[in-house]
């Protein structure tokens, strides 16, 4: 295993790593240049920027600390620079975890067992890189004519495009709590404070009309729902 982690470390890997987050960093740079120069059409005011700034700031910290800590046991078995470059990607550790543990068993291996070849190594890559490809082929070539069937829609009922986009978030958070919730009784009850701190935060914002509690609603609620995890499991 240590001669895998040595290769998995090397300077050609660092080098491919480097390469694929620097070009996520200019795309990020890139997005967030025309968003801002999209407000104004949109009619977002600075404010609005600022706002939507502070909110996708906030609402990033909750899972990149979840990442974080899947990172750190992905480092141990894959080498830094390979989990650079995958959760770098793709953001989310649950899948790239997954995909690994796959690629080792195909092989007919452990991951990050005794008996890992550096030929497990490269099936493990080969099988995390691949599975990715889809989503990515999706957007290249799909996005332009989603676009097209939004404006669409939205020239037959405007309202219906935000009614689709609510009802997206709504399946996907719910989709991504029920699959943490189903766990354990202290899941359950940690997902279930959470989601009724978020609902209590929002009608508190709506009716006292206070926008930063809003902003900071989900920060909270997550907060609080950790909090609420870690005092059942002392019981």
């Amino acid at each position: 295993m240590g001669d895998v982690i040595e290769v998995a470390n090397s300077a050609p890997f660092w080098i491919f790593a480097f390469i694929i987050i620097g070009i996520v960093i200019f795309q990020a740079i890139i997005f967030l240049r025309i968003a801002k120069k999209s407000a104004p059409d949109v009619g977002m005011t600075q404010r609005d920027e600022r706002i939507a700034m502070r909110t996708g700031l906030i609402t990033a910290i909750g899972p990149s600390v979840a990442v974080a800590i899947v990172i750190i046991s992905l480092i141990t078995i894959l080498g830094s620079p390979i989990t650079l470059m995958r959760i770098g990607i793709i953001g989310s550790a649950a899948t790239e975890s997954g995909a690994a543990q796959v690629g080792a068993n195909a092989f007919g291996t452990e991951l990050g067992g005794d008996d890992f070849p550096i030929e497990a190594l490269a099936t493990v890559v080969w099988t995390m890189f691949l599975g990715g490809m889809g989503w990515l082929i999706v957007v290249a070539l799909f996005t332009k004519q989603l676009g097209k069937t939004q404006k669409k829609i939205e020239k037959n009922n405007p309202k219906i495009m935000s009614s689709v986009t609510l009802a997206a978030m709504l399946g996907a958070f719910g989709f991504l709590v029920s699959d943490e919730m189903i766990i354990s009784i202290n899941h359950t009850i940690a997902g279930i404070v959470a989601v009724g701190s978020m609902i209590g935060f929002m009608i508190i914002a709506d009716k006292l009309d206070i926008a930063w509690i809003k902003e900071w609603s989900l920060g909270f609620s997550m907060v609080i729902g950790m909090t609420v995890a870690h005092l059942t499991t002392m019981f």
